[in-house]
């Protein structure tokens, strides 16, 4: 079976909200609110606060689909597991559930 990358990210959204995960939006492959950065390199970086402990404001139960670009293996990029942008497709749960779900 052939997917387009439309249909993975239709199919992933999909699967995580029958699982009640809420979609965060992507946040800006350059991020406004992070010095220790200059661009996004994963789908993570936004959610930091929360992972530490902050609420999220969409719940305990979220997932992304994030533009990243990452440098610093670009000497690497061509193979077949290098590239300097990709889309970063996560589920977090944010203290609600573990291995066993």
């Amino acid at each position: 079976m052939s997917l387009t990358h439309v249909q993975l990210r239709e199919k992933f959204a999909k699967f995580w909200e029958k699982h009640n995960h809420k979609e965060i939006p992507p946040i800006p492959l350059v991020p406004q609110n992070d010095p220790t950065t200059l661009f996004t390199g994963s789908g993570m970086q936004q959610l930091v606060p929360y992972l530490l402990g902050e609420t999220h404001p969409l719940g305990k139960r979220v997932y992304n689909i994030q533009p990243c670009f990452r440098s610093q293996d670009i000497e690497e990029v061509g193979d077949n597991r290098h590239t300097t942008f990709f889309e970063m497709m996560g589920n977090w749960s944010l203290g609600d559930y573990f291995k066993k779900e």
